[in-house]
């Protein structure tokens, strides 16, 4: 291990001090790069805020499923294959690479429950390899029923609309309603 070490601390002075290679990020979504333009410049532009410029000290790989997130398992593999320092994804990207690599950091951004999801096992101490930034949403209801109550006291009847195709709607709904039945409640009594 010291002959490796040391052969390694050596070879860029042999190697005409070339630069070790730079750090590479690997930005997998589950989307489509048109459905993700303004992510990827999000990204781009914290990466930089932080330091990083992407060719000079950083490389960004940039992998798309287009939709098929059957290809997500194939994408992380490319990427690792690179080898990546940390992978950044949404959701099915995440979890699909932390199916293939215990290793590799992933970092999510996640509208979802991540522990119900099996992404990690808790908020407070997400485990292995797997972190991120959780937007749970549907928690919100309740409070935003508050709120509307407050700006239009005199509502009798309020709509929520939601995504069908969300898994929060049915927590969401729950607590907009049990929300709502309090604020009757507490209305009758006053």
């Amino acid at each position: 291990m010291t002959l490796l070490g040391g052969a390694a601390a050596a070879w860029p002075v042999a190697a005409g001090a070339q630069q070790p290679a730079m750090p590479v990020i690997g930005f997998l979504r589950s989307t489509s790069p048109t459905d993700s333009t303004h992510l990827a410049t999000a990204f781009r532009q914290g990466v930089k805020e932080a330091g990083f410029v992407e060719g000079q000290n950083v490389a960004i790989e940039f992998h798309y499923a287009e939709g098929r997130n059957d290809r997500l398992l194939a994408l992380t593999a490319d990427l690792i294959r690179r080898p990546v320092a940390v992978i950044v994804g949404n959701s099915p990207a995440a979890l699909a690479a932390k199916a293939a690599t215990t290793t590799v950091p992933i970092v999510f951004a996640y509208g979802g429950d991540p522990v119900r999801d099996g992404l990690v096992t808790s908020l407070n101490r997400p485990d292995g390899n797997v972190t991120g930034v959780v937007f749970i949403a549907g928690v919100l209801g309740a409070k935003r029923l508050e709120l509307l109550r407050q700006i239009v006291p005199k509502a009798t009847t309020i709509a929520v609309l939601v995504s069908p195709n969300s898994a929060e709607t049915e927590a969401e709904r729950r607590d907009v309603q049990a929300a709502g039945a309090s604020a009757r409640t507490a209305t009758h009594h006053s």
